[in-house]
């Protein structure tokens, strides 16, 4: 090699840096390309994209042939830089050249290639397949011969790299990392019903539900004048039916079927009648998760359901417009809620908050993390914490929450003050 000209062995070397930086570049390339922008451009039908994701299937081998050729280049790069330091400075020159081979390939075939993919993985990756892919096929003996090897060993540690996939599925919280950072890519309002329709599993029925103590229904053992009453100045359009007790529920009323028994007196109205045109409760556990609620909605045609416990007992009702405004929000005009309002600000950072409130409300309106993991109401989540039913007002933290009862029946808080410190 002494008689190459030292012209042509300063060529060749840079040639070596030049390869060394694709190797390097090609590696953290493929490995930072977004797996799903990958898929997307594959299934628009990108050739390049093709050939990185058939690539990817066998990261051990890419890998492999990446690196089978990166230190091939380096070593050989390393023998000329030696060749040429000690035909200039004879040994002496070793000592230099591993220096400036050192700070040459750290920063023109490592550092500032690598930097490069990191932050445009799909300009250096698709480009590269090209030569990868061929590569790979000229190398597989070797590269078979690495794995095998690297595999067993891997396999050691736990590790299977046939089985083992590093960019399986987004879980759900990544998914919802994912949404959330997503920025301009999705509007505001797009973005929140995305992430609502990601919070439905964590709840369930028993958390959006009317509880019983507010269903209006029809009690078919009222007279008739008083149920004609009820049908005519009800705020809402379906009516639970039921006999006497609310556990005893036996069909659900739509208003507009009252008009095909609504003619003339009301003594010519019969309770057959208004049993004849109810249709018959839909029960679903309060424990169902709202996502499987949703579903069970659509499967059996239903807009509202009846709330049961293990027991079998009515703890309230659900409709399809509570569950479709946890995702969009209230779009309804609800005549009942409009008369109450359960949240009030006060001064001070205070708030009046009816005890029959959801927690979950209270934390979406407000902005706060009351938990949500026992009681649902604000009322079952103060009596949870005192044990009791206080005699008087009283005062109290929860975490970094202080409450006050403000009104008090005789068996719940109807209305308690609470402000977050």
């Amino acid at each position: 090699m002494n008689e190459i000209p030292i012209g042509l062995l300063f060529a060749a070397l840079a040639v070596l840096v030049l390869l060394s930086a694709f190797f390097s570049s090609s590696e953290t390339g493929m490995m930072a390309i977004n797996r799903y922008r990958l898929r997307h451009l594959a299934n628009k039908g990108n050739n390049s994209a093709k050939r990185v994701s058939k690539l990817l299937q066998r990261p051990d081998r890419l890998i492999g042939v990446i690196l089978i050729g990166n230190n091939l280049v380096n070593n050989a790069a390393a023998a000329i830089a030696t060749v040429i330091a000690t035909t200039l400075y004879g040994q002496a020159g070793i000592v230099w050249s591993t220096v400036l081979l050192t700070l040459v390939v750290l920063i023109f075939s490592e550092v500032t290639p690598k930097t490069i993919a990191a932050l445009h993985p799909e300009k250096i990756a698709f480009p590269a397949s090209w030569i990868l892919r061929p590569l790979l096929i000229l190398l597989i003996p070797a590269v078979w011969l690495v794995n095998g090897i690297s595999n067993r060993l891997a396999r050691l540690f736990g590790v299977n790299p046939l089985t083992d996939n590093a960019n399986e599925l987004l879980r759900p919280e990544e998914l919802r990392t994912a949404v959330d950072e997503a920025g301009d890519l999705i509007p505001d309002q797009h973005q929140g019903m995305l992430l609502n329709i990601l919070d439905l599993e964590k709840a369930t029925v028993e958390d959006i539900m009317v509880p019983r103590n507010e269903v209006v229904g029809l009690d078919i053992e009222e007279d008739v004048p008083t149920l004609m009453e009820q049908i005519r100045s009800s705020a809402y359009t379906r009516l639970p039916v039921y006999e006497g007790d609310i556990n005893n529920i036996i069909g659900v009323m739509h208003l507009r079927n009252a008009a095909k028994f609504i003619y003339g007196g009301d003594e010519t109205i019969t309770h057959e009648a208004i049993k004849r045109f109810a249709r018959e409760p839909y029960f679903v556990p309060e424990s169902t998760p709202l996502h499987v609620q949703l579903l069970n909605f659509q499967k059996e045609k239903r807009r509202i359901a009846i709330a049961v416990d293990e027991y079998g007992d009515v703890q309230g009702i659900v409709t399809l417009e509570d569950l479709l405004e946890e995702i969009v929000g209230d779009f309804t005009t609800n005549l009942a809620e409009e008369e109450q309002q359960e949240i009030s600000a006060l001064e001070n950072d205070w708030y009046a908050i009816e005890g029959s409130t959801s927690i979950r409300d209270i934390n979406k309106q407000l902005a706060w993390d009351l938990p949500v993991d026992g009681p649902k109401t604000l009322n079952g989540l103060i009596l949870e914490h005192i044990e009791s039913i206080p005699a008087g007002h009283m005062g109290f933290s929860l975490g970094k929450f202080q409450l006050e009862t403000t009104r008090i029946s005789n068996n719940m808080i109807e209305v308690a003050k609470v402000r977050r410190q």
